[in-house]
């Protein structure tokens, strides 16, 4: 094959690659009104008429428009979903949505047809959890199938823990279980006792109401993480988070037990890959097996989602802590900020948008 042309068949192979991945989109209203989204470098306009609201995730945008219907857009194509009257939810990933008691779903190009019968609904990232009526049954969505977690006898309620894919619940005889990448693990079986599960993605943590000891369950396996009674505890991606009663703020992924502080911490928190606390009013975050200083204060605001942390920094404008990097973002006081994937979107007050993605700053 001559060089030439094996260079450009290498350029087609390379650009079709890249292209079949998102990067990712962010939603946003530009100074004239008009529902456009971030992506590849670009704002890209999706509807020239004022819209009613919209809901979305890292990968999917839903939104009703001033006709009131229900639309999707996927950063390929816009989908009209719906010109009924509807109750919808989005994740990262998923999409529901419910016209009088018939609950739909939409999952990477594919409608599907959960129940007629459903009432109460809720999305996650992978997982939809969800009431059928007909079969006074509390079932689940997960890679393309249909569930049935548990059938009440006593009355069907919405009486379940979510994380982000895998969830809490309890059957007629008060036995606690989860449900995780398709299988069903008991958790013990409890009364009147108050349990508090805190639930992240592939894990999650509770104290022993009996014994008062601390347990984890770790990607379909529980482990006894502590033996004495503690007092606060979140779960992540992966890891949990503790405060035990001296006030020592502890990390644990992957059967490795990490100290955050040494110092009684006013506050704390915990999402998806990030974890921050005050320290003798300095502020810290722990990514990427990292322990950062942020700040010498506690922001007045911050938001956490994936591996970012965006805030109010000193002056009233708006920072943020990206994959372990901190960076400046504007200096304009008083905006609003969210977060989509890696990417940070703040608000001006002047209607305009900034958009924080990959090191660098673009505006609309």
């Amino acid at each position: 094959m001559p060089f030439k042309r094996f260079i450009s068949c290498i350029f087609l192979i390379i650009l079709n690659t890249t292209g079949c991945y998102s990067q990712g989109l962010v939603p946003t209203l530009d100074f004239n009104n008009f529902f456009v989204a971030f992506q590849d470098g670009f704002f890209r306009q999706i509807e020239i008429q004022p819209i009613v609201n919209y809901k979305a995730g890292d990968e999917i945008i839903a939104y009703i428009d001033t006709r009131g219907n229900l639309k999707l857009f996927d950063g390929k194509s816009r989908i009209d979903v719906t010109t009924l009257n509807v109750n919808y939810q989005v994740s990262d990933h998923l999409m529901a949505y419910k016209i009088a008691n018939g609950l739909r779903m939409w999952d990477n190009g594919k409608f599907t047809e959960l129940t007629n019968f459903g009432r109460e609904f809720s999305v996650k990232d992978s997982i939809i959890v969800f009431e059928d009526t007909r079969y006074q049954a509390l079932k689940i969505y997960w890679n393309q199938k249909i569930e049935s977690l548990v059938t009440l006898t006593n009355g069907l309620s919405m009486n379940a823990i979510l994380g982000e894919n895998l969830v809490v619940f309890k059957d007629n005889s008060n036995t606690y279980f989860v449900f995780w990448r398709g299988q069903k693990y008991e958790i013990g079986t409890y009364n009147e006792e108050v349990l508090d599960f805190q639930l992240g993605t592939d894990v999650f943590c509770f104290k022993d109401p009996y014994t008062q000891s601390f347990f984890v369950f770790d990607r379909g396996e529980f482990i006894e993480l502590e033996t004495f009674p503690i007092k606060k505890y979140k779960a992540g991606r992966g890891f949990i988070v503790y405060e035990d009663l001296n006030g020592n703020l502890w990390h644990y992924q992957d059967g490795l037990k990490t100290a955050l502080s040494n110092f009684s911490t006013d506050h704390w928190d915990v999402k998806d890959d990030i974890c921050v606390w005050l320290e003798n009013s300095y502020f810290f975050a722990y990514t990427n097996q990292e322990r950062i200083q942020v700040s010498t204060y506690l922001p007045q605001s911050y938001l956490l989602k994936n591996n970012v942390l965006v805030f109010r920094n000193i002056i009233g404008g708006t920072s943020a802590l990206v994959d372990g990097v901190l960076q400046e973002i504007t200096n304009m006081q008083n905006a609003d900020f969210e977060i989509y994937g890696n990417k940070v979107l703040v608000k001006l007050p002047n209607l305009n948008s900034i958009v924080f993605s990959d090191g660098r700053i673009y505006s609309n």
